[in-house]
């Protein structure tokens, strides 16, 4: 059974790439422009992406026959995803989202570590599909 973990992290860093362009805007509130309106949707659903991430990584790495040599990596991206949705959730009960919140979120370093947690699995992952690719041709 696949897992859902490049959907997650899909998610996260889509939802990444339009706050970086939302805070660019220079916008005082969400409330009045078009990409106001999709703010509140990219924080959610990333927010909801987040929710159970580790579980979803533990799954792919399993799923793949990649070995963990320690539980070490699920704790810290555990914690990294739950510190993001721990501010992803603060942003959100904000009356309004301006783009300079939204720059000060880009700027977290709990963000930018779930990031760079994702892209590490999502890259050891892809490394070990290429290897298998290349070891059934030969």
């Amino acid at each position: 059974m696949p897992t859902d973990f490049p959907e997650r992290c899909e998610k996260i860093e889509e939802c990444y790439e339009f706050m970086l362009a939302y805070a660019g805007q220079g916008l005082p509130r969400d409330q009045g422009s078009h990409t106001g309106a999709q703010v509140r949707d990219f924080l959610q659903s990333a927010g909801k992406a987040m929710e159970g991430l580790a579980e979803s990584c533990e799954a792919a790495v399993a799923e793949d026959g990649v070995k963990l040599p320690e539980t070490a990596f699920v704790a810290v991206l555990r914690r990294d995803a739950q510190d993001s949705l721990a501010m992803f959730t603060m942003v959100l009960a904000q009356p309004a989202i301006s783009s300079q919140l939204i720059d000060n979120l880009n700027a977290s370093i709990h963000l930018r570590a779930l990031l760079t947690d994702m892209f590490l699995v999502g890259e050891i992952l892809r490394s070990r599909s290429h290897v298998a690719d290349m070891s059934g041709r030969a």
